[in-house]
């Protein structure tokens, strides 16, 4: 299958005189992280580090509660585990998102993925974030790649804490994908001249809606569906990228 430096790169306005995309999962797909290790920043913040390692070892045993029902159903883990941030002070969490940024997602930035995105938008694509981790965490990684559109999670609030419940469905599985047509429709954007990139197969439903779907670092089911289908598959890995987004 073609290296992600072969992306072919038709013209972003088709025969339907409409823009192309390029729709990117964030988590798994352009960086090594989950919503798992943006949680525990925001935890490790507020306790001392003795304090922090007890709570760790303790969370490290819940995560595995977490992977059982990642695996079984990943909208399902969205919203049990988004009760995690329950009781928490939102303005404060959101106040150190930028920290967030520098501190967990830079050193994960798999290093092909801004050329990647950096190619859509030399071809004239628009580039679309679609994303179940929360908006706030993903605006300072949005406005270091210039996204047009970001598709984010968000976390209900009442009296300046987060609720632990989400204000709309899971961004995951279908919702994706109707999300996905749903900037479509705004944007005038002609789906099937477009891009989307995912790393699971709950992403499947989201790579079904374009044009051109490509696998990133895919997992087990992922993978089988794009080998079977002729789908791109690419294997990115994490390493130096351009100053201004690692910065």
């Amino acid at each position: 299958m073609p290296p992600a430096s072969a992306i072919p790169s038709p013209p972003a306005v088709s025969r339907k005189n409409g823009p192309a995309a390029a729709f990117f999962d964030v988590d798994g797909t352009l960086i090594r992280s989950t919503i798992v290790h943006y949680y525990a920043y925001f935890r490790r913040r507020r306790m001392s580090p003795a304090l922090w390692r007890m709570w760790h070892a303790a969370f490290l045993v819940k995560c595995l509660y977490f992977l059982v029902v990642d695996r079984i159903d990943r909208s399902r883990f969205n919203t049990v585990f988004y009760r995690s941030y329950a009781g928490l002070p939102a303005e404060a969490i959101r106040s150190v998102a930028e920290e967030c940024y520098r501190e967990v997602i830079a050193p994960r930035w798999f290093a092909r993925a801004r050329a990647c995105v950096d190619e859509h938008r030399r071809a004239g694509r628009r580039i679309v974030l679609v994303t179940g981790s929360l908006g706030f965490i993903m605006a300072p990684l949005a406005r270091r790649i210039d996204a047009d559109d970001v598709v984010a999670s968000a976390l209900e609030e009442s009296d300046g804490r987060f609720t632990g419940a989400l204000t709309h469905r899971p961004i995951s599985d279908g919702e994706k994908a109707r999300r996905v047509r749903d900037v479509a429709e705004r944007r005038g954007i002609v789906l099937s001249d477009s891009y989307a990139y995912g790393d699971s197969i709950a992403d499947l439903a989201m790579l079904e809606a374009v044009g051109h779907p490509q696998a990133v670092n895919p997992d087990r089911r992922l993978a089988a569906i794009a080998r079977a289908r002729g789908w791109p598959a690419h294997q990115w890995s994490v390493g130096p990228v351009r100053a201004e987004v690692a910065s």
